[in-house]
């Protein structure tokens, strides 16, 4: 593919035909000459050409290549979108983004975000002067007062929020946005909930990504970000930015996320069964506990019309910080590690790890309880994640003396 292209070669993109969880396992490979039964890797940098001026569907693997194109293709149709990109990694993919954003522009986005989005968000403010709002997102008309027809380009949202769970209404402010600033894009960050469980852009927003090393992928042996896109029009300014920068996913990356991807529902569907479990366990235990599928949530209602299932991420705060470090640090069977999505259970204080580089003082305003644990659920048995949550509670000298057999 030449490297002025506009777009990167696609197939025909099919819209889904089946339930998602059919779709996903179904990987339309209908351009290979051999009817491989599974994607192959095209482990190429470059590809011959027909003729001098060219004239192939790919040149150079930056700007396209087959496992990454079929791949892109499956993304799009489970995603709704009209176009997917996949990149390195889930931060490649908000700074792709970002990149549709010009000095003196403003960004409005949510008061609680991952650590790495923060960051960017900060290192644009200092180094492009590109201003973020930072409001209350589970609000909707929050986002009003900073709304800027000229000024306002991105407003970009996380639902549920990592690690605080917080619920958006994406079409609420959605709409607000397209109202006030037609030129503004919505962008949510989809990862908490992948395709399966949530699909933002039939929610209104304009571009949906995803850290696809979480659940996409699923095994956390690849770094991958995802793209998706509502227009065409927005698709091919992404495109752009891919193909200039040359950070579009490698052909063996793409083959493993492809094969991850295929999983992707009856991963989540085990490890959400876990989490609810899980969830019901701590509120036991008195502790207030932070997930979308629990009816003390304040947002349950919300998120429950915008998403088919509560996800398999929750956090919960113990009112003391040491407490909290001694049951992370008691965990056996919950390692102790950043992101989420695998198939193995993970454990953090998020003010200690994913979300250290938030300064304290920012973590102070913005309500963020200091000894917050989050919980990652895999899809070991429930029965010994919960026996190794016991005693690491009854470790710390927490465990409720009713639950303490």
């Amino acid at each position: 593919m030449a490297s002025s292209a506009v777009s990167s070669p696609t197939s025909s993109i099919k819209q889904r035909r089946y339930r998602f969880a059919t779709e996903v396992v179904t990987v339309d490979n209908p351009d290979d000459p051999h009817n491989a039964a599974s994607v192959p890797i095209y482990q190429s940098a470059t590809f011959k050409q027909v003729g001098a001026g060219g004239g192939g569907d790919y040149d150079y693997s930056r700007s396209g290549n087959p496992t990454r194109t079929q791949l892109e293709n499956h993304l799009a149709k489970i995603m709704n979108a009209k176009r997917a990109y996949a990149v390195s990694s889930g931060m490649s993919a908000l700074d792709v983004i970002s990149r549709l954003v010009q000095s003196g522009d403003e960004i409005i986005a949510g008061d609680d975000l991952y650590g790495g989005t923060n960051r960017l968000l900060s290192y644009l403010a200092k180094t492009q002067n590109i201003k973020t709002h930072h409001v209350d997102t589970t609000k909707a008309e929050s986002v009003l007062p900073y709304l800027d027809p000229v000024k306002t380009k991105l407003v970009l949202l996380e639902t549920p929020t990592n690690p605080l769970i917080k619920i958006c209404d994406i079409s609420a402010i959605a709409k607000h946005v397209h109202e006030k600033c037609p030129e503004a894009l919505v962008v949510v960050d989809n990862t908490m909930m992948s395709p399966y469980l949530q699909c933002t852009l039939d929610l209104g927003a304009d571009i949906e990504y995803h850290s696809g090393t979480k659940y996409l992928a699923g095994h956390h042996d690849l770094m991958a970000g995802v793209i998706g896109t509502r227009s065409e029009a927005i698709a091919d300014r992404i495109y752009y930015v891919i193909n200039a920068t040359g950070c579009g996913l490698g052909p063996f990356d793409s083959w493993l996320l492809l094969r991850g991807v295929k999983t992707l529902a009856v991963r989540m569907d085990r490890q959400q069964s876990n989490a609810i479990q899980v969830v019901d366990f701590l509120e036991q235990c008195g502790f207030k506990v932070n997930y979308p599928g629990s009816r003390k949530h304040p947002q349950y209602e919300l998120h429950k019309r915008m998403s088919s299932g509560p996800g398999a991420v929750l956090s919960f705060e113990t009112g003391d910080i040491g407490l909290s470090e001694r049951i992370v640090e008691a965990a056996k069977l919950w390692s102790i590690s950043v992101s989420f999505g695998c198939v193995n259970s993970l454990i953090s204080m998020p003010c200690r790890m994913s979300h250290a580089s938030i300064p304290a003082h920012v973590r102070a305003e913005r309500a963020f309880p200091e000894d917050l644990i989050r919980l990652c659920v895999g899809i070991e048995d429930v029965e010994d994640l919960l026996d190794d949550l016991k005693q690491a509670i009854r470790s710390a000298g927490a465990m409720p003396e009713h639950l303490d057999v």
